[in-house]
């Protein structure tokens, strides 16, 4: 896999791993999560995506690896990088990549996708566009997305829930579009990645299974006690 862009030629097949942790999560501490990128680093990671200006700023100093930054702010609706605003204060972070929801779905701001965009490539950085939908990635693509993730699928109405990742949205994303695709969204093993990558992923993206020992800790207690 070829591209025009240096940092996705790094990328192609190769692992993103996910340094997150939810509200009230003990793991939720920035020096938590640059520890943890920097383990992702040690286990053969290409890159890392982490959320807050603040711990993408960590983890640029310390981690050594290209940084995918996205905000989470909210919880209803559009809140992965939902404004301008929040997309510049991560490129102003050192992201290299700037996350953010390209769904159909307004902003709260009032602006497209299209001007976060244009307003992050203006700065010097790129843009992951995280869509739910083929028309949605199409038209993240268009609008000049660097990157298009399968990020949001299952987690936006009108996209198909499952316990699985959304392989035939990777495969659909790769044949209809030249922008490259990126894996994500509940990748729980390593076959399931090497599946992403055959169903034509550039590169993948592993959270949880890595990274969430409260959430993987929650699975083993629940079975035990089912």
């Amino acid at each position: 896999m070829t591209s025009a862009l240096p940092l996705a030629d790094a990328l192609a097949g190769r692992l993103i791993v996910s340094c997150q942790a939810p509200p009230g999560d003990p793991m939720r501490d920035t020096g938590t999560l640059v520890r943890m990128a920097l383990a992702a680093r040690s286990g053969g990671a290409a890159a890392v995506r982490v959320n807050d200006p603040e711990v993408v700023a960590a983890a640029v100093a310390t981690v050594g690896l290209p940084v995918i930054g996205l905000w989470k702010d909210g919880d209803d609706g559009v809140f992965i990088t939902p404004t301008v605003r929040h997309a510049l204060a991560l490129v102003a972070a050192g992201a290299a990549v700037v996350a953010a929801d390209a769904t159909a779905r307004p902003r709260p701001d009032g602006s497209t996708f299209a001007q976060l965009v244009e307003a992050v490539h203006a700065e010097g950085a790129l843009v992951m566009a995280d869509v739910s939908t083929l028309d949605e990635g199409r038209e993240a693509a268009r609008q000049g997305a660097d990157f298009v993730g399968t990020t949001l699928s299952g987690y936006v109405p009108g996209s198909p829930a499952g316990t699985g990742p959304d392989l035939a949205l990777v495969a659909d994303l790769a044949a209809a579009v030249a922008t490259p695709v990126i894996a994500e969204g509940r990748i729980a093993t390593p076959d399931q990645a090497a599946r992403a990558l055959a169903a034509g992923a550039h590169s993948v993206v592993v959270g949880t299974a890595i990274t969430a020992p409260t959430a993987l800790t929650r699975l083993f207690a629940r079975r035990l006690t089912a």
